[in-house]
């Protein structure tokens, strides 16, 4: 089936709401999307709404961080709509989150920059908190000319990382989570976790003990190459194959180069089926 399973919306850092998401994922030809919310699922139900009326066909989903390493990310998919478990995480991640954007606020003052608390929530929108919101601020008000500026200065170092040390929960943590709630766990844009293949494989080797289902072999950022080390590795653990855009948005602030994607992708697994 063509999907994209790897979404975001207003409930995190994304452009365009639930809905729409929905609705541009349907102008686009796909038959099944992902809603993929950093750390929430608040706009999950509203997308399945969304979808059930016009299509796509709208997974519930999440994607949360690891704390092993920078961007090691777990997505959960297709767990049902009450999942008390991954909600009280949730909530967990969200007050985590609203003690975090003190510490980005206060590194960012050390550094010179500053980013007033008030900008960051009205760029958030009621959403959850992230690094995106600070970067959008810091574009405004003219202290980077570019996102990519705000993280490869600031944002995405390794001593803004060295902040964020024991605030996240583990990768099992993630996965068993999601597992718990009823859904399967695909390991996120594996490049970005910034390990070699070496590395990445004895990582993948842990996460399928403790649960992990599939990695997202087809990325927008993966090489042919990449996709097919990625591939071999799914082969090899027994893995599934997920496949995600990660789309944030259009707009010159969300990261407009990943664009919508349709992967074409065998779904049997996770009960979806064409028609």
């Amino acid at each position: 089936m063509l999907a994209d399973l790897h979404m975001h919306t207003t409930a995190s850092d994304g452009q365009y709401d639930p809905a729409q998401v929905a609705g541009m994922a349907r102008e686009l030809g796909l038959e099944v999307i992902a809603i993929t919310d950093h750390d929430t699922i608040d706009g999950v139900e509203e997308a399945v709404a969304a979808g059930a009326r016009m299509g796509p066909r709208v997974l519930r989903g999440i994607e949360l961080s690891g704390e092993e390493y920078p961007n090691l990310h777990i997505l959960g998919l297709g767990f049902p709509a009450e999942t008390p478990k991954l909600r009280r995480m949730c909530e967990e991640l969200r007050q985590r989150r609203e003690r975090r954007k003190y510490r980005i606020r206060d590194f960012l003052r050390d550094r010179g920059l500053e980013v007033p608390l008030d900008e960051v929530e009205k760029a958030a929108a009621g959403g959850i908190i992230g690094r995106p919101h600070f970067a959008r601020v810091m574009l405004d008000r003219g202290l980077v000319s570019t996102r990519e500026e705000a993280f490869g200065r600031y944002l995405d170092i390794p001593e803004f990382h060295a902040l964020e040390k024991g605030t996240k929960p583990t990768a099992r943590e993630c996965v068993e989570i999601i597992k718990a709630s009823g859904g399967m766990a695909s390991l996120a844009h594996p490049y970005q976790v910034g390990l070699g293949d070496e590395g990445l494989e004895e990582l993948v080797s842990r996460l399928k003990d403790w649960g992990l289902d599939a990695i997202e072999c087809c990325y927008t950022k993966h090489t042919p190459e990449r996709t097919e080390f990625y591939l071999s590795l799914a082969r090899r653990f027994g893995l599934r194959v997920t496949g995600g855009s990660d789309f944030h948005g259009d707009g010159e602030q969300f990261k407009p180069d990943y664009p919508m994607a349709k992967f074409e992708l065998d779904l049997d697994w996770l009960n979806i089926s064409p028609g």
